[in-house]
C-alpha cells in the first residue's frame, strides 16, 4: 500500500502533464511563428524567350523563402524548441487594416509584380533593348482605421510627398523619412478623375517610434516592355523577396557567368530603378542559405540586415547591396572556380 498512492499520484502527474503539453502544442497563441525553409534552386523556374539559356552550370543562384504559420502555445511558452525560429505579432506580418486573407492577396500580387520587375532590371543590365516607365507609387491597401482612409483610395498613385516628386516606393519611403509622426503631409495623388493634393496625417510606426506612418502599402506604378518573353513559375511562394534572386538568374539564362560557379544565395526586393529593398525573415533566410552550402549572400543593405544574417552565417560569406548593379559587381569580384 506504500507504493501503490505514491505510484498513482504520480501516474496521475504524469497523465496532466501529458494532457497540459497537447492542451499547449494543439492550442493556437496570438502570434506568428517564422521558420527556415529550404533554399531552391532557381534556374528551373525561370524560361527566357529566343533560345536564351544558361551556359554556365556549375554555380547555382538560390532563392529563400520563409515558412510562416499561427504559432502554438507552446511555442510561446518555449520558443526555443524550434531552431531557427522567431515569433512575431500579426500586426508585423499583415498590413494595417488588413486580414489573413487579404495579405496573401496582396502578397501574392507582389511576387508577380517582382517577377515583371526582375526581368526588366536583368534584361536592361544584360544591355538590351527594355522600356521602363516609373510613374510613382500606387496604394495597394488603405488601412480603414488610420486617417488615409479620409483621404486616400487603393490604385490612386503617390506622385509627390511634401512638394518633392515620386516616382518609386523606394522615393516614397525616402521622403516620408523627414517627415515626423503627427505632422500632416502634403501627397499628390493621381485618381482615375486626374491629379490632386491631399494633407494627410501621420502617426507613429509600433516598431520605431520616431517613424511616421499614413497608414498604406505600396507598390510600383509603371510599365514595363521587354524584347522577349521571359517566364516564372515560383509555385505557391508569394512576395516580392525572390527579385534580386530571379534577376541573377536571368542573366545566367542570357549567357553571363554572374554566379561564378558558385553557389549564391540571394534575397530583396527589387525596383524598376535596380534598387534593393530590406525584406523580412533574415534569420530564417540566412539558415536555410548556410544549410544549402552557399559561398556567398546577398542582402539588402538596408534596415541593418547584413548584420543580422551575420550573426547566423557561420563560414558563409554576406555581401550588403543597395543595387542589382552593386550586386553584379560584389560578384564579378568572386574569383572564378574551374
Amino acid at each position: 500500500m506504500k507504493l501503490t498512492w505514491p505510484l498513482r499520484i504520480l501516474g496521475g502527474l504524469v497523465a496532466l502533464c501529458i494532457i497540459t503539453l497537447a492542451v499547449l502544442w494543439f492550442a493556437p497563441s496570438g502570434d506568428y511563428i517564422l521558420l527556415p525553409d529550404t533554399a531552391q534552386p532557381v534556374e528551373p523556374l525561370i524560361t527566357v524567350g529566343g533560345h536564351h539559356t544558361r551556359t554556365h552550370d556549375k554555380g547555382k543562384i538560390y532563392f529563400l523563402a520563409v515558412l510562416v504559420r499561427k504559432a502554438r502555445l507552446l511555442e510561446d511558452l518555449f520558443p526555443g524548441i524550434r531552431s531557427g525560429a522567431t515569433l512575431v505579432p500579426a500586426s508585423e506580418l499583415q498590413s494595417p487594416g488588413v486580414n489573413q486573407r487579404g495579405q496573401h492577396a496582396i502578397d501574392a500580387r507582389e511576387m508577380v509584380r517582382s517577377q515583371d520587375v526582375a526581368a526588366a532590371v536583368a534584361l536592361k543590365a544584360a544591355g538590351y533593348p527594355v522600356r521602363i516607365s516609373t510613374t510613382g507609387a500606387r496604394i495597394a491597401a488603405v488601412d480603414p482605421s488610420s486617417p488615409a482612409s479620409d483621404h486616400l483610395r487603393e490604385t490612386n498613385v503617390i506622385v509627390s510627398v511634401n512638394g518633392g516628386a515620386v516616382r518609386t516606393p523606394g522615393e516614397l519611403h525616402s521622403r516620408m523619412a523627414a517627415v515626423h509622426p503627427g505632422q500632416k503631409v502634403r501627397l499628390g495623388i493621381r485618381t482615375p478623375s486626374g491629379l490632386k493634393t491631399v494633407d494627410v496625417p501621420t502617426f507613429a510606426s509600433r516598431q520605431d517610434k520616431t517613424h511616421a506612418l499614413i497608414g498604406i502599402l505600396v507598390d510600383q506604378a509603371g510599365s514595363v516592355h521587354l524584347p522577349f518573353p521571359v517566364k516564372i513559375n515560383p509555385g505557391a511562394v508569394v512576395g516580392p523577396s525572390a527579385g534580386l534572386a530571379f534577376a541573377l538568374e536571368i542573366m545566367e539564362k542570357v549567357g553571363r557567368n554572374v554566379d561564378r560557379g558558385r553557389k549564391i544565395a540571394a534575397t530583396g526586393e527589387l525596383e524598376l530603378n535596380g534598387a534593393v529593398l530590406p525584406i523580412g525573415g533574415v534569420k530564417q533566410k540566412t539558415i536555410e542559405a548556410r544549410n544549402a552550402g552557399a559561398d556567398l549572400m546577398l542582402v539588402p543593405a538596408g534596415d541593418n540586415e547584413a548584420a543580422a544574417a551575420r550573426k547566423y552565417a557561420g563560414n558563409m560569406r554576406v555581401v550588403a547591396v543597395d543595387s542589382f548593379q552593386q550586386a553584379l559587381h560584389a560578384l564579378t569580384t568572386l574569383p572564378e572556380t574551374s
